[in-house]
């Protein structure tokens, strides 16, 4: 598979830090299994598994795909729950040598069209229902030319992931350096971008993680962000607290009429949310009244956290707040456990790493003046060095020298925390899920009634920003209104939350000087309009 690997004086500099070590996430159970083997490593629901019983799942689930015909090197399109069959089906494909493309179970035609053909999927992974949603439907308008289509429960004329063979060729020795699971990116231009992250970056990207968190074999890790995000996997999520030996509960919901009960249940100490998250479970524990008292650990990530928010979450919801802003891409931040109050309140974290390198520069690319606004560019022992298969889009993504160009506005503290200002890049944030603007522009584009659309993110106090849609209908058509064109763009395939939340119709979009559609004139227009309290049509 394309993999761009580091050069080599920088993977000699990891190695001999201690940063990069030979292991695998393979290993990581296995070692787990052999310290920790009576232990509870996962919890769904009443099913509970052991250390050494997780560990004897995946190594007959990585014979069976080995006995399909899976082989090293091909990759399976994974689009499963937060379930047991997430992470037995995670590290049997490790196992076998295949690598997962992990999607979110909200995405849909469009996305997974797109993650099938471009990893060139040999094998598409899906529940049968979730949410109301029947997946083995999706699976027939996108699974042309995929040799196993596989269904964690009933599988209809496809295989059942249960029926997979328990026994198997031999599994391959596995190169801690190789290619271990494929990220979804946030989408920024274009379809979303598939992120390569070897087994030893992201080893080292969750024990690292845990060692900020101070994770140990006494934490319980409640997983209710979907498990395919970075996230939660490995922010230190499932694979950091497999790495001490705690528990992971896997949570179908992080609403808190599910969340809470399981937190009380298990005693949860660990979790992770999104900013809109964090605001309804505050609300919710001023009437809920189950024990949560046993949750010593609240990470907030995958937008900015309000201020005011962070202020009120603390005593309300958990003994202790982090802000983690980082990227599936690599550069993870941390609000450190013994920061003091305003900084875990006020900053998005510092780097995880004493390794990680940050620039903060202006659009010449030059040094910002300390304190002042600029993009983030990194690079660093767990930061990609280029996408999947897409060496014109890395050519401009990443500078000669290796650093990844963000497109995050940040300011940058003396002590190193950074403060998101924003970003440069046309992608909204709605909620912790990214949307590409470019891309809902061409599915607009393509409804009858609609001549030009701009997408632009508005300021929201829930979701950190909605999906606004301006857009000049076509001469003699009617204007669309915005719960039909929701179920066009529905009916082209996109999840729901790329959908826009408000539309607004123009006589004619404002122009830059060089004939672009000004999406900053209108930014201003419509969060000025939103401020006034007007309406979302």
């Amino acid at each position: 598979m394309t993999f761009t690997p580091w050069p080599a004086e920088f993977a000699d500099r990891y190695r001999a830090a201690g940063i990069w070590r030979d292991e695998t996430l393979c290993g990581l159970l296995d070692d787990a299994a052999a310290r920790w083997g009576s232990s509870i490593a996962l919890v769904d629901g009443a099913r509970r598994l052991s250390y050494a019983e997780l560990s004897e799942a995946t190594i007959a689930m990585g014979h069976g795909f080995a006995r399909l015909g899976l082989r090293p090197g091909d990759r399976a399109v994974v689009q499963l729950p937060n379930t047991a069959e997430f992470v037995i089906t995670l590290f049997g494909l490790l196992r076998a040598g295949v690598v997962p493309v992990l999607a979110l179970p909200a995405h849909r035609r469009t996305e997974i069209a797109h993650f099938v053909a471009h990893a060139e999927a040999a094998a598409y992974i899906i529940p049968d229902l979730f949410a109301g949603f029947d997946y083995r439907t999706l699976a027939g308008e996108v699974a042309d030319g995929v040799r196993h289509v596989l269904v964690a429960g009933e599988p209809g004329r496809y295989t059942a992931l249960r029926d997979v063979p328990s026994d198997g060729l031999d599994l391959p020795d596995l190169d801690p350096g190789d290619p271990a699971v494929l990220l979804i990116s946030g989408g920024t231009t274009g379809k979303p971008k598939l992120i390569p992250r070897t087994h030893r970056d992201y080893a080292y990207n969750a024990r690292a993680s845990a060692e900020v968190c101070a994770l140990t074999a006494d934490d319980v890790y409640l997983a209710c962000l979907p498990a395919a995000h970075n996230f939660p996997l490995a922010c230190p999520g499932i694979l950091g607290t497999f790495g001490v030996g705690g528990t992971v509960v896997m949570s179908p919901s992080p609403s808190p009429d599910t969340a809470f009960g399981l937190i009380e249940a298990e005693r949860v100490t660990v979790t992770a949310l999104v900013p809109p998250l964090a605001r309804l479970w505050h609300e919710a524990t001023g009437w809920d009244t189950r024990d949560l008292r046993s949750l010593r650990l609240l990470q907030v990530g995958g937008a900015k956290l309000d201020e005011d928010l962070a202020r009120r979450l603390r005593p309300a919801v958990g003994r202790q707040l982090q802000q983690v802003f980082g990227m599936a891409e690599g550069l993870l931040n941390y609000t450190r456990l013994d920061d003091a109050d305003e900084l875990i309140v006020t900053t998005q974290g510092r780097p995880l790493s004493t390794m990680d390198e940050v620039r903060v520069v202006d659009r010449d690319g030059l040094p910002v003046a300390a304190g002042e606004a600029g993009e983030l560019w990194t690079r660093g022992p767990y930061t990609l060095r280029g996408y999947y298969r897409v060496p014109e889009y890395n050519a401009t993504a990443f500078t000669p020298d290796g650093f990844f160009r963000t497109g995050d506005l940040v300011r940058q503290l003396p002590s190193g925390h950074l403060i998101v200002a924003g970003r440069i890049k046309e992608v909204i944030n709605r909620g912790g899920e990214n949307v590409s603007a470019t891309e809902l522009e061409e599915h607009l584009l393509a409804h009858p009634a609609v001549a030009q659309a701009a997408v632009l993110g508005l300021p929201d106090p829930v979701h950190g920003e909605i999906v606004c849609a301006v857009v000049r209908v076509t001469a003699g058509a009617e204007a669309p209104r915005l719960k039909p064109l929701k179920a066009f763009l529905t009916g082209r395939g996109l999840a729901r939350f790329t959908l826009p939340d408000r539309l607004e119709i123009l006589d004619e979009l404002p122009h830059t000087a060089v004939g672009k559609i000004d999406k900053r004139a209108l930014a201003l227009t419509f969060s000025r309009t939103r401020a006034a309290g007007g309406p979302i049509v």
